[in-house]
């Protein structure tokens, strides 16, 4: 149940900057505020300049776009593992060897899976989270803190891929943003599914329906992986 709760919280601020677009205001150093205009990073068509709730004149729109950012690429990364995990795909090894518990042996679904991890799990993953998010111990190569002088957004290492042409960068930076919209959307839907009791992927099924059968031996997944390969 308190699962659930976080869950539900985290819908409700997940769409607090899914509401809140791309369509923002920049404050500057000295105060001056810059709207927005077609054309710009994540103003995209059919909607534009969109801002149904009057956000853009009253709210600081630079916080709502990092969170909107931060938001889309959590959202993309869990889409990613729902469909990797219906699917059958685990990794190798134990997720907690004082637990006994091996990767094969978790359950596909959103909340079987969270029920699943160790409080100790939770933990680290708390702890990565905020080492994340306060830039603790970043490198060139790792995340670092995002900064008011750089970019919302912009949370790479020096080593980081920055690109010189103007196209290319707007272009990338727009179906980032794109892509985390629809991921924000879709992992929301999937958590709405199990809540009404129907799988998180093919709710087609029905209260008494399942999913598909996994496509992927979940045993040997990683098994023809050169990684994992012993010589």
């Amino acid at each position: 149940m308190m699962q659930k709760a976080v869950v539900a919280l985290a819908l409700i601020e997940s769409a607090s900057a899914f509401n809140a677009p791309a369509t923002t205001i920049r404050a500057s150093r000295a105060g001056a505020v810059t709207m927005f205009e077609e054309g710009d990073i994540g103003v995209l068509p059919p909607l534009g300049v969109y801002d149904p709730l009057g956000l853009i004149e009253t709210r600081d729109m630079r916080r709502y776009e990092i969170m909107e950012i931060k938001h889309g690429r959590a959202a993309m990364l869990g889409f990613l593992h729902v469909i990797h995990i219906e699917a059958g795909v685990r990794f190798p090894g134990y997720l907690s060897g004082s637990a006994e518990l091996k990767f094969s042996d978790m359950p596909a679904g959103l909340f079987a899976s969270l029920d699943a991890v160790p409080k100790l799990g939770w933990i680290q993953i708390l702890a990565v989270a905020l080492a994340c998010e306060t830039g603790y111990a970043g490198r060139g190569y790792s995340v670092v803190k995002q900064e008011d002088d750089k970019a919302p957004g912009d949370i790479g290492g020096e080593s980081w891929v920055r690109y010189d042409d103007e196209a290319e960068r707007v272009y990338k930076l727009n179906v980032e943003r794109q892509n985390g919209r629809a991921a924000m959307m879709g992992i929301t839907g999937c958590l709405i599914h199990e809540l009404l009791g129907v799988d998180a992927l093919y709710p087609t099924g029905g209260f008494a329906g399942a999913a598909p059968p996994e496509i992927i031996d979940r045993a040997t997944a990683f098994s023809g992986f050169p990684s994992f390969i012993s010589v």
